[in-house]
């Protein structure tokens, strides 16, 4: 009977354990869901690359298409976060240091680009134009500089025309840099995405005119996060960019800034 009872007593003390390793693992998943949930992105974007992101002076908050969508699709998927906006350089440094965990910048998605960052579904189509003063023509191009944005798709065009149009490039940080070179003669012209400088235009805030014929290199803007890094994140873009897309909330967006 002492052996029966000693037993029951081992028996009793091993479900005991396992019990209350049941609740534990079950406590430490709870707790990673809840921290997940509570996470707070940092994201980071341009700072000067209307009608994308630009400094609003009446309110000094940025605005722009990249911010609404994002706030769109944050709002649609339950995401918490932070945006900087920081530049474009800084930005891509951000997240590849690790201090951002996502940018959105009017970032075109290209395969050099793909080795270093991890991108969403494209969320809007681009291509380069070549800009300068009015009656200017591609011919003036040869033997003067051009303006370019320091480590931009823009920039990597200009490289591949240069020969052709028999120009130097002058590299600046902002897209309001390069229009100030171009509209004080410093540099014949510059290289910029066709619906930033269309904008810009339209508008009145930059007296140039497009000189090229139609815009090259098309290719889709990406939310970007580092390569490996913050696939949940990218997910949830994803499916906040479909939900957005479906519900008419992106076009709205895009027809508020003249798309």
């Amino acid at each position: 009977m002492k052996k029966v009872l000693a037993l029951m007593m081992v028996v009793a003390m091993i479900a005991s354990v396992a019990v209350l390793s049941g609740c534990g693992n079950k406590t430490a998943d709870t707790a990673a869901t809840t921290a997940a949930a509570d996470k707070t992105y940092i994201i980071y974007s341009d700072n000067a690359f209307a009608p994308f992101e630009y400094l609003d002076t009446e309110t000094n908050t940025y605005v722009g298409v990249d911010m609404e969508i994002m706030a769109a699709i944050a709002e649609d998927q339950g995401i918490k976060y932070e945006m900087h906006n920081e530049g474009f350089d800084a930005s891509m440094g951000a997240v590849q240091s690790g201090q951002a965990d996502a940018m959105i910048a009017g970032m075109t998605i290209t395969d050099e680009r793909k080795e270093t960052f991890d991108f969403s579904e494209p969320y809007f189509d681009d291509g380069q134009v070549i800009v300068a003063k009015e009656g200017t023509t591609l011919d003036d191009l040869k033997g003067k500089t051009v303006a370019a944005k320091t480590s931009t798709v823009g920039g990597e065009y200009a490289e591949s025309i240069k020969d052709q149009y028999g120009f130097t490039i002058n590299y600046y940080e902002g897209s309001d840099n390069m229009y100030q070179a171009v509209s004080t003669g410093a540099d014949v012209a510059c290289v910029e995405d066709f619906s930033v400088i269309g904008y810009a235009i339209k508008t009145g805030e930059v007296k140039l005119s497009i000189i090229s014929s139609e815009p090259a290199n098309v290719k889709g803007y990406g939310f970007a996060v580092q390569k490996g890094k913050n696939a949940e994140l990218l997910q949830k873009f994803d499916a906040g960019l479909a939900n957005i897309k479906a519900s008419g909330k992106y076009a709205e967006i895009l027809k508020k800034y003249g798309y």
